[in-house]
């Protein structure tokens, strides 16, 4: 049985079209795999905290060192992770906000981004100090833009720093299978919606 973890970062909940994406991904996902089981984490309703000053000298001092203080403070950040390292899949749904990811996103990232925990970094070697330790995973990006324009070639390929952002960060924790899908122009009238939900449909059945 395959364990899915389907992550929505859209402030908004009924008018979510990301959300909407991730409806389209989850029902076909179980049509085909029954048997699996899905976990959800809607972290654009929830309040991921920012890093602060005492997040990163919990996360930085080794664990047999850590205090109640440190522990208490690091509590978000190590059931997120859990719940990450848990799943076999991970699919995210997200618009693009102002170019790029909503701030409860970066949030997220920033707290499941933990040296030791889902990465190793080696200082001696800065062309490739990073081994991920979430390799046994694959990842799909369902994406939401209102604009069109975003994608390889065409005119604001360059304003996109939504998808290989994604993509980094993904590969840095060890998951390199990834796969993405975006709708693109849905406030001007474009007829991504149908190919965005064709395509979702063709990465679970093909």
């Amino acid at each position: 049985m395959c364990k899915v973890l389907v992550i929505n970062a859209s402030a908004r909940t009924e008018r979510s079209l990301s959300r909407q994406l991730t409806e389209i991904f989850t029902a076909n996902w179980m049509e085909k795999y029954p048997n699996d089981s899905i976990a959800y984490r809607n972290i654009g309703q929830e309040d991921i905290p920012h890093v602060t000053e005492k997040w990163i000298a919990a996360a930085f001092k080794p664990a047999e060192l850590r205090g109640d203080e440190d522990e208490q403070v690091l509590k978000i950040s190590n059931k997120l992770i859990a719940e990450l390292k848990d799943a076999d899949v991970v699919v995210l749904g997200t618009p693009m906000y102002n170019w790029s990811v909503p701030s409860v996103l970066k949030a997220y990232i920033d707290q499941i981004l933990r040296v030791n925990e889902t990465v190793l970094v080696n200082k001696m070697t800065p062309e490739n100090p990073y081994t991920g330790l979430l390799s046994d995973k694959r990842a799909y990006l369902l994406m939401v833009r209102g604009n069109a324009g975003y994608d390889p070639g065409e005119f604001y390929e360059h304003m996109d720093f939504q998808t290989n952002y994604l993509k980094t960060v993904f590969s840095i924790i060890g998951i390199k299978d990834v796969e993405h899908v975006s709708a693109n122009g849905i406030d001007i009238g474009s007829s991504s919606w149908g190919e965005a939900g064709e395509k979702i449909k063709k990465l679970i059945y093909n």
